[in-house]
């Protein structure tokens, strides 16, 4: 048994498998390494105390969350290239904004995951293909009042992630 409380313990016997695992899942030893090291670094930042039955099953359970994050990481930053790759020279933005539009993206990714799906479709009709409420109302077949505070939540979501950052 195992204390999160006690991660050097975790670490030491886990830590080499936690890494062998990872690279079975990621097929690459750099993204192992550096997945292995942040669910440490969860771990030691979580306020848990309880003694662990299956210090494996945390650590992959814990594991899996961060390859999803990294994926869906990886994935906004193809596109994000892609589109840059795309636009004319001239309107490219300038380098250092390029990581602050990553970043920022990155936050709206988050936080549309987070919102409960008919929320976030409604969201993204207005934003992405322009829909009313009335339109989203109909489409999502909710009352308009609905649609109206459907697009709002994501909206204030969004607005939130500014005054975080």
């Amino acid at each position: 048994m195992h204390s999160p409380s006690d991660p050097h313990s975790l670490f030491l016997n886990h830590h080499a498998w936690l890494r062998s695992w990872l690279v079975r899942k990621t097929g690459n030893t750099f993204d192992a390494a550096d997945l292995a090291q942040d669910v440490f670094v969860r771990v030691l930042t979580r306020q848990n105390n309880q003694v662990l039955g299956e210090p494996r099953a945390y650590l992959s359970a814990i594991a899996k969350n961060l390859m999803v994050d990294h994926w869906r990481r990886r994935a906004l930053e193809r596109a994000w290239l892609e589109t840059l790759a795309a636009m004319p020279e001239a309107e490219s933005p300038a380098p250092e904004q390029r990581l602050v539009f990553l970043e920022t993206l990155i936050e709206i990714d988050k936080v549309l995951d987070a919102l409960k799906p008919p929320v976030r479709k409604a969201f993204l009709l207005a934003q992405l293909d322009g829909y009313t409420c009335p339109q989203i109302a109909d489409c999502l077949q909710v009352s308009l009042a609905t649609a109206e505070r459907y697009v709002a939540r994501g909206l204030r979501e969004c607005y939130a992630i500014r005054f975080e950052q």
